[in-house]
């Protein structure tokens, strides 16, 4: 008797059902939109509503629908050419203070979204995205590395008691003024001994004699492809905390990154994480009055004039006096996460150094209980401007002091940054301090936001593939199997609509090399039903009756199946784990292709068949 448990009917009633609630997303189109995000010191409102209503106004420009959200506005538009213009026009209103970016919204109803049932994404080469030929701060990484040098050389010559007036990065080197000429040799000698990248070379100045130590050549080099090295991977780990899928992160010459981000949602936050440049320093409080040094520019010669986040009566930021010298910086941070000051309640940023920034921060605090430390948030945005119909790039450098606080305790590689104005600004921070600190900073040269119409040849091609591909196997199958043929049809549907809930569930990106994957699939899941029919012709020509024949076939036939599918899996997780790209998308594909198909043409399929042919019914053909 050919029977089907009526669990398993449920089962595949539920299945079924599940996966056209999760497939159905993908058939709701996307508007043109221009997404407006604010920064530092903006907001969102209403008030910004109706001023980017009224410029749309003025230009004769109508959008659908402008949504206002608790972190951006964003404006559907019934046009990519539309969309273009708006964007262009917003942009010139709203100036720096605002991040305007194309996006694609979802028109997807709010009750699929609440259940998570979301549409695939799109990669560069259907739907477009974000294209980024980012450049990195040559001199700037330099810099820096100088920096550590003259810090380690005034530490080498303090533990060894050598006298000395200044150590200074200079024009030409780092000038190591000593205060007396006799200490010139064992200067030398000690940082030839501990600092053999450097260069030595006897200078006079005013003062007397001095030492110019200057960076070799060879390690000139290895500090720029160790800086874009770093960059590289610092990049990566930032769009992963986006949680873009299959971005393309590579080196390209010999101070370049191209950053690919294919179906990126919010370019507006994209921008924003790559573009900027943020790290923090700890600095000590000097003593002085820095409202005089504010008012004349006289600064004391080991301090510099920073400006306080916060205010003042007057409405202006607060001048503070900080120390040269930094006690710890970004490039020494372990982890960041932001929470809550268990204290008063503000947010906070819990910050972890390593050993070397800790040991710092315990030495520094161990001699300073009682002064002030000073926390300096440093961030590099690059800005776009037309000047003249010409487009100028620059960097826009904002250096400002988060937080002042008095030094109660000793402290080493664990401890918490406040002051800060919001939970957001605080979560924000801690992302950008957590990915990563850039060895050099890294200024957009060239951005590209690929609109859809740039794909549309490539989705119309894909879809006509998909279409031709699954009517010429439904044709074929049932031609040659007539009512089984057509069993098998409902389960190759049946597969697709699984596959596309799949891969939506998991916010898998489509690109082209995707899209062969779905042909290659629909092809590898008919094969089951083919073995299963010619099982059953079999079974049928050895002169079994009709529902043994029908039992005998999906059993029979199912131990092939596995075999055949188990190798495939085998190949699909091989191409994941060493491929990259593109045929990591191929790979994702096939796979969860091979585990629907599986269950489509032995479960599906089945319950199918012994609905028609099983359940006690007499039997006494079989249409196959």
């Amino acid at each position: 008797m050919l029977e089907f448990p009526r669990w398993k009917y449920a089962l595949v009633v539920l299945v079924v059902l599940v996966s056209i609630v999760y497939a159905i997303p993908n058939i709701y189109p996307q508007d043109p939109a221009v997404q407006i995000t604010p920064n530092r010191g903006a907001v969102v409102d209403e008030a910004l509503k109706e001023r980017v209503q009224g410029v749309l106004e003025r230009a004769g420009l109508t959008p659908k629908r402008i949504d206002v959200g608790p972190d951006s506005l964003l404006v559907r538009l019934d046009h990519p050419d539309t969309q273009l213009r708006a964007a262009d026009l917003i942009r010139e209103e709203l100036g720096n203070r605002y991040t305007v970016a194309l996006n694609l919204a979802s028109t997807v109803p709010d009750w699929l979204v609440a259940i998570r049932a979301t549409p695939m994404l799109l990669g560069l080469d259907l739907q477009g995205g974000v294209h980024f030929l980012m450049e990195v701060d040559q001199r700037a990484a330099l810099e820096q590395r100088e920096n550590g040098f003259a810090d380690d050389i005034r530490a080498l010559l303090r533990d060894n008691r050598v006298p000395y007036t200044a150590v200074n990065r200079g024009p030409n080197g780092i000038l190591i003024q000593l205060r007396d000429a006799a200490d010139l040799d064992r200067a030398r000698s000690l940082i030839a001994r501990d600092l053999p990248e450097l260069l030595l070379q006897t200078t006079t100045t005013e003062e007397g004699a001095a030492l110019v130590a200057r960076i070799s050549e060879a390690e000139l080099k290895t500090i720029i492809d160790n800086a874009i090295e770093q960059n590289v991977g610092t990049l990566r780990n930032r769009i992963n905390e986006l949680g873009v899928a299959e971005p393309i992160i590579q080196r390209q010459g010999a101070n370049r990154i191209v950053v690919q981000l294919p179906g990126v949602q919010d370019t507006a936050q994209a921008k924003k994480v790559l573009g900027a440049t943020a790290t923090l320093e700890y600095r000590a409080v000097v003593d002085g009055d820095a409202y005089a040094a504010a008012q004349t520019g006289r600064v004391p010669p080991d301090a510099r004039l920073y400006y306080q986040r916060r205010t003042g009566a007057d409405g202006r930021p607060i001048p503070v006096l900080l120390s040269r010298r930094i006690i710890a910086s970004g490039d020494q941070l372990v982890d960041a996460r932001s929470g809550f000051d268990p204290q008063d309640g503000s947010p906070m940023v819990s910050v972890t150094l390593n050993n070397v920034g800790g040991q710092r921060m315990l030495e520094f605090t161990r001699e300073n209980v009682g002064r002030g430390m000073a926390v300096v948030f440093i961030e590099r945005t690059p800005e776009v401007r037309i000047v003249d119909g010409q487009e100028v790039r620059t960097t826009r450098v904002t250096e400002e002091v988060i937080s002042v606080a008095t030094i109660r305790g000793v402290f080493g590689k664990r401890f918490q940054t406040t002051g800060l104005e919001s939970p957001r600004e605080a979560a924000e921070l801690a992302l950008l301090l957590r990915a990563g600190s850039l060895a050099a900073p890294v200024d957009i040269v060239e951005e590209r936001v690929i609109g859809p119409s740039l794909g549309k040849e490539n989705i119309e091609a894909g879809a006509m593939a998909i279409t031709m591909g699954f009517l010429l196997v439904c044709a074929l199958m049932i031609v040659y199997y007539k009512l089984f043929g057509l069993i098998s049809v409902v389960a190759l549907f049946t597969n697709l609509t699984l596959l596309c809930a799949a891969l939506s569930f998991i916010d898998a990106t489509l690109t082209m090399p995707g899209i062969a994957g779905i042909v290659l699939t629909l092809g590898m899941a008919i094969d089951g039903n083919v073995l299963i029919c010619e099982r059953i012709r079999e079974e049928l020509r050895m002169g079994n009756t009709p529902v043994a024949s029908i039992k005998a076939g999906y059993e029979r036939a199912w131990t092939v199946i596995l075999d055949s599918n188990v190798t495939k899996v085998i190949a699909a997780m091989a191409l994941f784990s060493f491929g990259t790209g593109p045929i990591r998308g191929f790979a994702v594909v096939l796979f969860f292709g091979v585990l629907t198909s599986m269950f489509t043409s032995v479960v599906v399929s089945r319950a199918i068949a012994t609905a028609i042919y099983g359940h006690g019914r007499r039997v006494k053909t079989v249409s196959v």
